[in-house]
């Protein structure tokens, strides 16, 4: 595949994960009748990256993710040379979606950004939780070094055909299981840019944290786990 077709593919199924999973919490979690919770806005994540894996896998390769893309070069998966072609088209497609859900929930008249927020990350008074800013880079960072570690794992030449879609899936809504309460789950720079940059303020101010300790979890990751494959052999 060429380039431009790589991020295309590459902004739209950021696109993809950003409106499908914060538009489970923006939208859908607003509603406890609609019980979806903590659970629904987890295995919404998870969601959209088995379907999009399914959908441009073949394609891009189903990154969706600037954490994700310097992992996988660290891994030796990926060519330096194109991490800023992956990382340019997942910011913009998670920004463009980012407006696109904001659109979509100023719909309802009671709906406020300030008030409701779009699912953006933040610690401290940012935190769903109430979570300090050292507990969210440390959640962030291991969160964002089991996930690379595991999508080596899961794309192994080695690991069972077929399967890595789903896996890649259920690892991450675990993640979100796991650090909703703590930070909103980043693990994706780009999907915390998206949100940051339409809701401003704290989040926009604290959107350093949601680059720096999901990029070093992941290069981690991906280094970790080369070496542990080539002691196996």
């Amino acid at each position: 595949m060429g380039n431009i077709q790589r991020g295309v593919a590459e902004f739209i199924g950021t696109f993809w994960l950003v409106l499908g999973g914060c538009g489970a919490a923006v939208i859908s979690a607003a509603f406890p009748e609609l019980g979806i919770g903590l659970l629904g806005v987890a295995l919404a994540f998870g969601l959209t990256v088995v379907t999009m894996a399914f959908a441009i896998g073949h394609i891009s390769g189903c990154h969706l993710n600037p954490a994700v893309t310097v992992g996988l070069w660290a891994g030796g998966r990926f060519d330096a040379k194109d991490i800023p072609l992956y990382v340019v088209a997942q910011t913009l497609g998670a920004i463009a979606a980012a407006f696109t859900l904001y659109v979509i929930a100023t719909g309802k008249a009671d709906y406020s950004v300030a008030a409701n927020g779009l699912a953006a990350n933040g610690v401290g008074a940012g935190s769903p939780g109430g979570y300090p800013m050292a507990t969210g880079f440390l959640v962030e960072l291991l969160l964002s070094f089991f996930f690379l570690f595991m999508i080596m794992g899961a794309t192994d030449a080695r690991a069972p055909a077929g399967f890595a879609p789903l896996a890649i899936g259920l690892t991450l809504t675990l993640i979100h299981l796991i650090s909703i309460p703590v930070t909103n789950t980043s693990v994706n720079p780009a999907r915390s840019t998206g949100p940051a940059l339409v809701v401003g303020g704290l989040a926009l101010q604290q959107l350093w944290l949601f680059w720096v300790a999901p990029v070093l979890g992941g290069l981690l990751g991906g280094f970790v786990y080369k070496e542990l494959s080539k002691a196996a052999g």
